[in-house]
């Protein structure tokens, strides 16, 4: 702390620590091994330094070897591999008919684990990662021999359940389904991955266990005679047990049983040792208001704006008002490498990864020559046998410094990190304690840095400690009813064979109505014995939410394959003229063929970077809910937005001075989603002191804001939802500011700020009210996803009409009307 505190240069109002939490170390509660786990496994985890379990993993574990479901919600680096390892080595150890699935969120994930599981050496596991990754030539070998398969959800969806008669004899022996990483299973993705696992229980159903299965996979012999617990009944005897495993959240168990369709008992009190932690919140300086002056590593990016970023996407013309938090983040990156601190620095976006590594690579080798290749960037869209050397390279300690995306976010074994930096608030609590718990492994000391970025969000954060520390996490989001998700994934089931009335009762409310409507659109057809797909080809579902298969970036002259990109990405990242970033290595766009998911670029150096613009129009389809407070309307409801990357501006890397714009002839892209919106009377407006001129700037202002703020209260990132707001929306016919889900058939955002509307709207206001600024900033109204360049804003007046809305909501509540989820 003593060095980062080091690196600020003035007096105390200069220094960019907001606050400091520590967090002391905790002592570790042992138990004795559960008289079910065989010598055998106790003499190899005793080989990897595990002499017991803590209390928690013993309990964990315990639920799921006597055949009740189980999630396990402790804290990062608690060891909650053990929980789910024990029950189904001892099980593949006493039954060698017995199988064991692990699902992954990530394939580095599942490439950690197997090499936990391997290394332990047991005889006849046979442990196996099976993923897109996965040479052709060994499938077959895992499916016939593997008895403990590693692999992600989209693998189980496009490759294990459609040829689920090639896995038969694996599925029919198997005895545990381990769901990693549970908590990232949110929004759109996570309520498709809830019915993949209920298609994964259809098809297990199929094809009935072996003679002396017993219990969900334990050998009859040591079937247990009570299952009762003090929540009554729990587990099955005729499927597989679930264990599923997550970062500490809200309400684990409610979201488990969600995600499975099964009850499921939550562990939840964390017994592990735990290392002393520092935790500071920094804020970076003031620039002075001299454009000459502004921070170039700001305008080359642009500052803290994902181009990445779906509809709403764009960038913001204003000058930074603070240091770019990029910058920031790799001058301490480089500042720990060159003092020997281990250390991983998160950042939210591709670029961001790529440009911290660069930055910190360059001053690095300023300073020491060659020190510089002890720094790399790790990202999503790397080629498989580069994040391999990476994730060797760290663990190894040839690397001191990595800059990530969230895709070392999870379980991987990151031993002997000394301190983690976060550049910018990851979304939600549970992703910001799971990215600090990288740090301290092994119980040593460690050090967590939040660098604030220039957002409404972050500034809230860093002044309001106490929405970080102290605070529970928040409950994951998932909506497996959403209809958007639930149509594809019966085509999908009833391709794979089909449906029967008792498999509608699997899949939810709904699924009754959503196959009638297929029945009627021609994708089923009804016969006696079921609905079965019409069509010879596979229903394509897509279950990130990106919009198809990636696109690949390739170089025109060598035909060499540098990465992919998200389809949802491809406008904003690899439009024809974008300068895209691979591993410290600019290229430039030819050409973006979309049909064909090709990008073709060639090397080149320019002194200029590119930001895409967009824009948005909404329309609104249908009202779910809606509260009457007055002359103030607050409503949820379906929408219908189009949005198009109509152009991107060029910008002079020293100075960030835009050289031009140019237009692009990209389709525009729509999206049927959910909504929550207000309206406002112009009578209102005008009473509270807001100009007719105003309007358009603080509605403006207020839709920014409110944006930014809505992840502190719905599981969300700001990339998930969009906005829109106008001084006289046409189907309203009022002043309106609209959030949505930036997802089709949303993904459960919205309606979580319906419900909590008075909270949400209220942190808004502060946000704004508070910021030191007299006319509007990025750390309150401004938006670097702002496709209109922040034009028109007018924060004064933003507060004031956020004043007008949230003194009707509270006389609405005070009158015992009933609250907004509830109409």
């Amino acid at each position: 702390m003593r060095r980062l505190r080091a690196r600020t240069s003035g007096g105390p109002g200069d220094d960019p620590v907001t606050h400091v939490e520590r967090l002391p170390a905790r002592a570790g509660e042992a138990a004795p091994w559960p008289d079910w786990v065989p010598e055998e496994l106790r003499t190899a985890l005793a080989r990897q330094g595990v002499v017991a379990p803590w209390r928690h993993q013993a309990e964990a574990a315990d639920h799921a070897y006597h055949g009740r479901h189980v999630v396990i919600a402790t804290g990062t680096a608690s060891g909650k591999s053990l929980a789910y390892q024990l029950p189904a080595l001892a099980t593949l150890l006493a039954d060698p008919r017995a199988t064991v699935l692990y699902l992954a969120p990530t394939k580095a994930l599942a490439a950690d684990q197997l090499r936990a599981v391997a290394s332990l050496d047991l005889p006849g596991v046979r442990p196996a990662c099976y993923d897109g990754d996965t040479p052709r030539a060994e499938r077959d070998w895992i499916r016939q021999h593997s008895r403990f398969v590693l692999t992600n959800p989209d693998m189980l969806h496009h490759g294990i359940l459609p040829g689920h008669a090639k896995w038969a004899p694996f599925l029919r022996r198997l005895a545990f389904v381990v769901v990693d990483e549970c908590h990232t299973y949110r929004g759109v993705f996570g309520s498709h991955v809830a019915h993949v696992l209920r298609r994964l229980r259809r098809q297990v159903a199929r094809y009935p266990g072996t003679p002396g299965r017993g219990l969900a996979g334990v050998p009859t012999a040591r079937r247990p005679t009570d299952r009762r617990t003090t929540s009554g009944p729990v587990g099955t005897a005729d499927g597989p047990v679930f264990v599923l495993a997550s970062a500490t959240s809200g309400d684990p168990a409610t979201v488990a049983e969600r995600l499975t369709g099964l009850p499921v008992i939550a562990v939840t009190e964390d017994a592990s040792p735990r290392g002393g932690l520092t935790f500071a919140l920094w804020e970076p300086p003031l620039l002075p208001s001299s454009p000459s002056a502004a921070d170039p590593t700001d305008a080359s990016r642009p500052a803290d704006d994902d181009p990445g970023d779906p509809p709403g996407s764009g960038t913001r013309d204003a000058a930074p008002v603070r240091r770019s938090a990029l910058r920031e983040t790799a001058d301490l990156l480089g500042d720990a490498v060159a003092a020997g601190v281990r250390t991983l620095a998160f950042v939210r976006s591709r670029r961001g990864a790529e440009v911290i590594a660069t930055t910190a690579r360059r001053a690095l080798d300023a300073a020491v020559p060659g020190l510089g290749a002890r720094v790399a960037a790790y990202r999503a869209g790397y080629l498989r046998e580069e994040r391999r050397a990476l994730e060797q390279a760290l663990l190894s300690g040839e690397l001191l410094g990595l800059a990530s995306t969230s895709a070392l976010e999870l379980g991987v074994d990151l031993v002997g990190l000394d301190a983690v930096l976060i550049c910018g608030y990851p979304g939600t609590r549970a992703s910001l304690w799971q990215q600090a718990g990288r740090a301290g492994r092994s119980g040593q000391e460690a050090l967590a840095v939040l660098v604030a970025r220039d957002d409404p969000l972050d500034t809230y954060l860093v002044h309001h400690p106490e929405a970080l520390f102290g605070r529970p996490v928040e409950a994951t989001v998932l909506d497996p009813a959403n209809p958007y998700v639930l149509g594809p994934q019966l085509c999908c089931a009833a391709a794979e064979s089909p449906l029967t009335p008792a498999d509608l009762e699997l899949f939810g409310p709904g699924a009754k109505e959503t196959v009638e409507e297929l029945v009627a659109a021609g994708a089923l057809r009804q016969r006696p014995t079921g609905w079965y797909w019409r069509h010879p080809e596979r229903p394509e579902v897509d279950l990130r939410g990106t919009g198809g298969s990636p696109v690949d970036v390739v170089e025109a002259a060598t035909g060499r394959l540098l990465g992919t990109v998200d389809p949802g990405s491809a406008h904003f990242l690899v439009h024809p003229g974008a300068v895209y970033l691979h591993q410290g290595v600019s290229y430039l766009v030819d050409d973006l063929d979309l049909a064909d998911g090709c990008a073709l670029v060639h090397a080149e150096e320019p002194d200029w970077s590119t930001h895409p613009r967009d824009v948005t129009s909404l329309s609104v389809v249908s009202v779910r809910s809606y509260l009457d407070a007055g002359p103030v309307g607050l409503f949820l409801g379906e929408v219908d937005v189009t949005n198009q990357v109509v152009s991107y501006q060029r910008r002079r890397l020293s100075s960030g001075e835009v050289l031009d714009t140019r237009p692009l002839d990209l389709p525009a892209r729509e999206l049927r989603t959910v909504a929550v919106w207000f309206t406002v009377s112009p009578e209102a407006l005008a009473a509270a002191g807001v100009e007719t001129a105003d309007v358009p700037g603080a509605l403006h202002a207020a839709e920014h804001a409110a944006i930014g703020l809505l992840p502190l209260i719905a599981t969300c990132d700001r990339w998930d939802i969009g906005g829109l707001s106008t001084a006289n929306h046409p189907d309203t016919e009022a002043p309106t500011v609209f959030v949505y889900d930036g997802h089709p058939g949303g993904a459960g955002f919205a309606e979580r700020a319906y419900g909590v509307a008075s909270a949400w709207l209220s942190a808004t206001r502060d946000a704004i009210a508070e910021c030191g600024c007299e006319t509007g900033c990025p750390s309150c109204v401004q938006s670097p996803k702002c496709g209109n360049g922040n034009n028109p804003l007018a924060k004064a007046e933003a507060v004031r009409v956020l004043d007008v809305v949230l003194a009707n909501l509270a006389t609405t509540a005070s009158a015992g009307s009933d609250d907004p989820g509830s109409r």
